[in-house]
């Protein structure tokens, strides 16, 4: 439901491990330019899914919501309120990726008050008892469940699966089934093997909170999903909180 790369690696390794679909959603890229790189990558054996996950809130607030569905880009660094009004408006489906991961994920009090329609109930970054936690969050909200690899390392690809009864040929007929609670299975692997791909997604983390972050601030300069910048036109100035 969820991965972080794409190229000819993931491409290969996703039909290996006999999945259907990828939802791609990458840090910090623009709408546009994720459903461009899906469309490159897709062909009759897999479909990419283009998605966003929108960092909500400042740094101290920080909230992720996964949105698959959208018709226009929504950038980072907006409110949550604001997120999530923008989602509703668009007809998105919107998912709660690692939910209580952190500081950075939805928890059930936000999950009650807004409207959302899948929790992340396993997730390859997590320990054992993250997920324990995500299941149970799932389970207070009545909400369906789904998997994510959430790969940021080609090797994790495949390892976590969510499987549907009903079939979709785009990314608004997966918001519909989303948005409509489908039946689903939520599937991973397990064994040595599995757990060590775990361990290297997590270990990831240190990576992606200190050198990746620096590079992304100090020399990338304004991130193109910030809503500042020029291609969101100022459409988000009431909700943006950098």
């Amino acid at each position: 439901m969820h991965v972080k790369v794409l190229d000819g690696r993931v491409v290969e390794r996703a039909k290996r491990r006999g999945l259907d679909a990828l939802v791609y959603a990458p840090h910090f890229t623009r709408l546009p330019n994720a459903r461009e790189k899906a469309a490159a990558f897709s062909d009759d054996d897999l479909q990419v899914v283009p998605a966003r996950e929108v960092f909500t809130g400042s740094a101290r607030n920080r909230k992720h919501v996964l949105a698959i569905g959208l018709e226009e880009p929504v950038p980072d660094f907006i409110t949550l309120a604001g997120a999530m009004r923008e989602f509703r408006r668009q007809g998105a489906a919107v998912l709660a990726p690692h939910p209580t991961f952190a500081t950075v994920s939805l928890g059930a009090a936000d999950i009650e008050r807004y409207p959302v329609d899948a929790v992340e109930t396993y997730n390859t970054k997590h320990w054992g008892f993250h997920n324990s936690r995500a299941r149970r969050v799932a389970r207070e909200t009545g909400l369906p469940g789904f998997s994510s690899s959430y790969a940021h390392l080609v090797g994790t690809v495949g390892e976590a699966w969510t499987t549907f009864e009903e079939s979709f040929e785009s990314a608004a007929g997966l918001a519909t089934l989303l948005k409509q609670r489908a039946p689903r299975r939520v599937f991973h692997r397990r064994g040595p093997a599995h757990r060590l791909r775990c361990a290297a997604e997590f270990g990831h983390l240190f990576y992606e909170n200190s050198w990746g972050k620096i590079d992304r601030v100090f020399l990338s300069g304004m991130e193109p999903t910030h809503p500042g910048h020029i291609a969101y036109d100022g459409r988000f100035e009431d909700v943006r909180v950098y």
